[in-house]
């Protein structure tokens, strides 16, 4: 057994950690989820500058992706509609109306410019071989901006999920600048779908938002939705309206959908009903107002963790500094060996070294006579060594390539490279300004490009009033009792209209045996004839309202009185307000009046009435007992004003 309780352990672990890491969460350091990391890595591997069709995409991402077609199709798709790192041609299916993309073999993609820019350096990428050895993969990408954070993610992992909301590309940027400046920064939530968020709530990235419908309410008569609240479809928000149509929360004539390139569903009201009086009702019933909690859960160095949105701006400021550096570096490093080569070139030529060789038998001696004849200009190259690479590369120089040397071309290729050299020292040497002018550039080409939006913001920021649905329902529900038969309800016949409610409401009902219980609205249910209280069950007025009960002792026959508040309940469950067999001769909410008892007739009773303030008497518990007016059989009840 421990063996086997060691096993599913190990195997547990294993498994979590592959769909924390390898499926579900995105990496902090590129942003992307594996699939989405293979997908942009077969483009980049296919890349011609035409476009490809999905289905052959696909088929490439496949030596990398080991989970099917159909999860590699479907991710491709949903990264193809962000509009950010791949050009679409076709149908990819439809954000606003949840319609699918066509199928692969008839869509067609590339990688955009932007992605090369921001992803793409094969030799500052680590690789690992593929799931089956065949070929190279990244591990990850050198990312230059937060992608993470522009580009939203949501995923279920094994005890954990993250949902991560988009944010505008070109406000990331700013916060990213502003934050290498070590200025202050704010960044909120933008939805490609529009909309309003409520973010007094968001802390920063872990909190939740309140995402609004866009509404056209100039019609008083109708309704136009313009934009959708963030994770809704045009369908399901007609859904949600035709529902809460049916509930009778709200009413309506009609709903059509006109949405094409835009979103435009219109809802048009019912007689008597005006659209000022239906937005509340709209928020609070549909799914024109959601609410979104946020969990910003990412793959840092290896493990899962909670970060905030400042945090990963942070860290990616710090990350664009370190990749600018390292591509600075590798430039500079490519530059010194080829300016080393052409200094070799040119002093070979110029300086006829190759005629050193002509003498020599072997290989090793015309290694070592070109070496040599390299010494006198030791100077000239730097201290560098002349390595065995070398002088390969010299003795491959093709006569007529020496015969056609032009020494004034060879010093202007020489000088350019020098420039360029002194020009990434100063980048260097001022990273932070080069990577401050990087983001300008990137910021620029988001501007330019139609196909990015614009780096316009889409989706509105403001606070929302809440909305209370007990208050925006209708209170159009008919309570009707009929006192002598005892049945209250909604359809019963010929009873009387005691109460007009919403769909929303329960009701508080005392009978007259001195039992009460709070139910929802019923259609039709006994509760026996002359029942003496049906109200409303609202906590808030109740726990103000004074109940007066006058009755007599179930074994004397003596006058009572219990003044008691009604403050919580359990649903459905009935409560004793009096001693089993007692008989109730009257109840009230008025807080002062007065009521007389009449006695029965007995021998030596002089006082055959009394009366009495209800005043005058403690408001208790309700399981407390009532208090004894009289010592005396009571027989009637007369109750007048305060």
């Amino acid at each position: 057994m421990a063996y086997i309780k060691n096993l599913f352990d190990k195997n547990f672990l294993e498994y979590a950690s592959y769909v924390i890491k390898d499926r579900a969460i995105p990496d902090l350091e590129d942003g992307l989820k594996p699939v989405q990391r293979r997908i942009l890595h077969s483009l980049f591997e296919m890349d011609d500058g035409k476009f490809h069709k999905v289905a052959n995409v696909v088929g490439h991402c496949m030596q990398y992706h080991p989970h099917g077609d159909a999860s590699i199709g479907s991710a491709l798709v949903v990264l193809a509609n962000k509009d950010l790192f791949i050009d679409r041609q076709g149908n990819f299916g439809n954000i606003y109306t949840g319609d699918e993309a066509s199928a692969a073999r008839y869509i067609e993609c590339r990688s955009t410019p932007l992605a090369k820019e921001i992803f793409y350096n094969p030799k500052l990428t680590p690789t690992v071989d593929s799931y089956d050895g065949r070929k190279r993969e990244p591990v990850l990408f050198p990312a230059k901006i937060p992608v993470v954070l522009i580009m939203g993610a949501e995923g279920i992992a094994v005890g954990m999920s993250t949902k991560i909301l988009p944010h505008n590309a070109v406000e990331v940027l700013e916060a990213e600048k502003a934050c290498l400046q070590g200025k202050k920064f704010e960044l909120y939530p933008d939805f490609p779908t529009g909309g309003l968020v409520d973010v007094s709530d968001y802390q920063d990235g872990n909190g939740r938002v309140l995402v609004r419908a866009r509404l056209d309410t100039q019609d008083p008569k109708r309704i136009l939705i313009r934009e959708l609240p963030f994770g809704s479809t045009t369908e399901s928000v007609i859904n949600s309206i035709e529902t809460a149509a049916k509930a009778g929360r709200i009413k309506i004539q009609g709903i059509s959908d006109y949405t094409t390139e835009k979103v435009e569903i219109e809802i048009k009201l019912a007689r008597g009903v005006y659209s000022e009086e239906t937005v509340d009702a709209l928020f609070g019933f549909t799914e024109c107002e959601q609410s979104i909690s946020v969990n910003l859960l990412v793959i840092k160095d290896g493990l899962p963790a909670i970060m905030t949105v400042t945090e990963v701006i942070q860290y990616h400021a710090k990350q664009l500094v370190k990749v600018l550096t390292r591509e600075l570096e590798l430039e500079k490093g490519e530059l010194l060996d080829k300016l080393h080569l052409r200094t070799l070139e040119r002093i070979f030529i110029e300086e006829r070294l190759y005629k050193d060789i002509e003498k020599m038998k072997t290989a090793k001696g015309v290694a070592d006579a070109v070496i040599a004849g390299f010494k006198p200009f030791a100077k000239e190259i730097g201290g560098r060594e002349v390595s065995g690479d070398d002088v390969e590369h010299l003795l491959k120089i093709p006569i007529r390539r020496i015969s056609l040397y032009d020494i004034n071309k060879a010093r202007e290729e020489m000088d350019a490279i020098q420039a360029r050299i002194k020009r990434i020292n100063a980048h260097l040497k001022n990273i932070t300004a080069y990577a401050l002018g990087f983001l300008d550039g990137i910021i620029a080409k988001i501007k330019a490009d139609g196909e990015l939006g614009n780096g316009v913001r889409r989706t509105r920021v403001g606070a929302f009033e809440k909305i209370d649905v007990k208050e925006v329902v209708r209170k159009d529900v008919q309570l009707k009792y009929d006192r002598t038969a005892g049945y209250l309800g909604t359809s019963v016949a010929g009873g009387e209209i005691v109460a007009e409610l919403s769909p929303f409401d329960r009701i508080l009902v005392i009978r007259n045996n001195g039992l009460w219980s709070v139910t929802d609205i019923p259609e039709k249910a006994f509760i026996g004839p002359n029942a003496w209280y049906i109200g409303e069950a609202n906590k808030e007025v109740l726990a103000k309202t004074v109940f007066t009960l006058i009755y007599l002792e179930p074994k004397t026959g003596y006058p009572c009185v219990k003044r008691f508040q009604i403050e919580g309940w359990i649903m459905n469950k009935d409560y004793a307000l009096l001693p089993d067999g007692s008989t109730a001769l009257h109840g009230d909410t008025r807080p002062k009046f007065t009521f007389t008892i009449h006695y029965k007739p007995k021998p030596r009773l002089k006082v055959l009435s009394e009366t009495f303030k209800v005043q005058d008497y403690l408001v208790k518990g309700l399981k407390a007992g009532g208090v004894r007016l009289a010592a005396k059989e009571a027989q009637g009840i007369e109750v007048k004003g305060g």
